[in-house]
């Protein structure tokens, strides 16, 4: 039981396939995070910032999209990796995400961008299956938990530096030097693909199936009904985790006043820091990934010692009260704080979300059922970004408040303020006020967080996630006297 062997001997007994695979896993997620920091900021930033100039409504319905993509296509690419090869699946997964990152530094507008995205989703839907599959072959029972715990901390490695990297690259607009620097790490990858990987051993017969015939296996093994509404719970709380990274940055950047912990991150690298004196976006949500290097491993080893279904509802429930928490404020200590939180909160579920995937599947299909666990990430981060777009554009843009204070306040015509460019938007405001005496762009904003509260875009996801909470206690109780629910000593 894994609660009774140290972890020392818990890390010896894993495969060096197992060390390999988190070295490639960290370059592929130092590439994926890179761009992902980013691209909120650069996908609605005006075209003369250095942005594309989308809407809310366009940047949700393109994650939605490759949310789709990314997350369905592992339910295929698992099975073919089972049957064709974890190299072969790598090699391509690395062709198609190199494409990916080179068609995002060259995008010019909606299509261009969605195709992008499109190609990211496909190449990372095909990474995934061998790396979470290798994971689980090379670990037992006994040391999965810490070998699922030291997978997610080498993952944060990449999610780590990534951010803090692209701040420094991209400067103050430079966003398509971050895409060409992903593009070369992710060709990189090839080098311990290549000389240090080995083929995992096939365990039991492994039949050489069509396509057709394995989306037929694929709704054949998704019949239990127990695991399907473990996904569909999941699936809840995905929707709103998602936000963290696909909506936060934009909150921050609009809304929070991060200069009273500029100065600590100044020290760190003044590249850090904006020239308005906050701190980027990226680097706030990058205390996530700060966290859980610090802490992942004795958190995976705490965790193993829990009942696996505790260790994921309390992670849950810490999750959605740092959630809320982070965007109820524009303090940005406070915002800061309930970043770290949140990171503790995922600590505890999410990895235990994928080991009672790993523990479940049968020997000869890990990668395949590796494939399954990104449905609820499929249904929480699509359907969550299609209607979080359209849910902060009315009531969190403050660029959209300020066009209609301009309008409702200051006596411009609705034609005019319109008209005004989005990158002047704030200042324009700004300086009408106050009778035309003029006020800072920050008065100007905190003006308009009184005004609108756009908080309440976070309660509302909030929302949905302490639902799926519930729904999971429920579940819990439900199956703690069948399968793995019921023995606590499988975490």
């Amino acid at each position: 039981m894994a609660n009774k062997v140290s972890a020392w001997r818990q890390i010896r007994g894993l495969k060096p396939n197992f060390w390999i695979v988190n070295w490639m896993e960290a370059n592929e997620r130092l590439a994926f995070f890179g761009i992902r920091a980013i691209l909120p900021l650069y996908m609605v930033y005006a075209v003369a910032e250095g942005g594309l100039g989308l809407s809310y409504g366009e940047k949700g319905a393109i994650y939605a999209v490759w949310a789709i993509v990314q997350c369905l296509v592992p339910m295929l690419s698992g099975g073919f990796t089972d049957q064709y090869g974890y190299k072969k699946s790598l090699y391509i997964a690395y062709a198609i995400n190199f494409c990916g990152y080179i068609m995002f530094a060259v995008a010019s507008g909606f299509w261009t961008t969605l195709a992008a995205a499109c190609m990211i989703g496909l190449g990372t839907a095909i990474f995934k299956p061998p790396v979470a599959g290798t994971v689980a072959k090379a670990s037992t029972k006994e040391n999965s938990s810490i070998a699922w715990g030291f997978f997610y901390w080498m993952v944060n490695v990449g999610g780590f530096l990534a951010p803090f990297m692209a701040a420094i690259i991209r400067g103050e607009t430079n966003f398509q030097l971050v895409f060409y620097c992903a593009a070369g790490v992710t060709l990189f990858n090839y080098i311990p693909t290549i000389f240090f990987y080995r083929e995992p051993e096939q365990e039991g017969e492994v039949k050489i199936r069509s396509v057709g015939e394995t989306i037929a296996e694929t709704l054949n093994t998704l019949k239990d009904k127990n695991f399907i509404v473990f996904l569909a719970i999941f699936s809840g709380f995905w929707f709103m985790f998602m936000q963290l990274w696909d909506l936060l940055p934009n909150f921050i950047d609009e809304w929070v006043f991060s200069r009273d912990i500029a100065p600590f991150f100044a020290a760190i690298n003044e590249n850090t820091v904006l020239a308005s004196g906050n701190v980027k976006p990226e680097m706030l949500i990058n205390i996530d990934s700060f966290a859980i290097i610090a802490l992942m491993l004795p958190m995976a080893w705490l965790t193993g010692k829990f009942h696996p279904m505790i260790a994921l509802i309390g992670g849950m429930v810490l999750s959605v009260v740092a959630f809320v928490a982070a965007g109820a404020t524009n303090v940005g200590l406070f915002c800061a704080l309930a970043i770290f939180i949140f990171a503790i909160g995922e600590m505890w579920c999410s990895p235990k979300f994928s080991e009672y995937i790993g523990l479940t599947a049968p020997p000869e299909k890990k990668a395949t059922y590796m494939g399954y666990s990104n449905i609820p990430f499929a249904v929480g981060w699509g359907v969550g970004n299609a209607i979080s777009g359209a849910l902060y554009a009315k009531l969190g843009s403050k660029i959209n408040f300020a066009r209609q204070y301009l309008v409702d306040h200051l006596g411009m015509s609705q034609t005019a303020a319109d008209a005004v460019p989005q990158e002047n938007v704030m200042t324009t405001m700004a300086s009408m006020m106050n009778n035309g005496s003029g006020a800072s762009v920050d008065d100007a904003t905190r003006v308009l967080w009184e005004l609108h509260d756009p908080w309440i875009v976070w309660v509302i996801l909030g929302t949905i996630g302490t639902v799926s909470t519930v729904a999971m206690v429920g579940y819990y109780f439900k199956t703690k006297h069948t399968g793995i629910s019921s023995n606590p000593n499988n975490g």
